[in-house]
């Protein structure tokens, strides 16, 4: 996720830079599927577990948003 997030800062064009975007909300989203895969098998903490999904959800808002930024250019 953050390779990722790292590339968009290294693009070509405004449509690369969208498209980039997208896989890093593509990225938190496996993330999202892996935390809570996780969380079934009781690997981590329930405090931990909980922490992780709060970050991701904000990274997901927050890349949403500039998502939706990039497409209104």
């Amino acid at each position: 996720m953050a390779a990722n997030y790292r590339a968009v800062s290294r693009e070509r064009s405004e449509k690369e830079k969208f498209a980039k975007l997208c896989i890093v909300v593509e990225k938190i989203d496996e993330t999202q599927l892996w935390l809570e895969i996780i969380e079934e098998l009781e690997y981590l903490s329930p405090e931990k577990i909980i922490h992780l999904k709060s970050e991701c959800e904000e990274l997901v808002e927050v890349m949403t948003k500039y998502k939706f930024r990039l497409s209104q250019l």
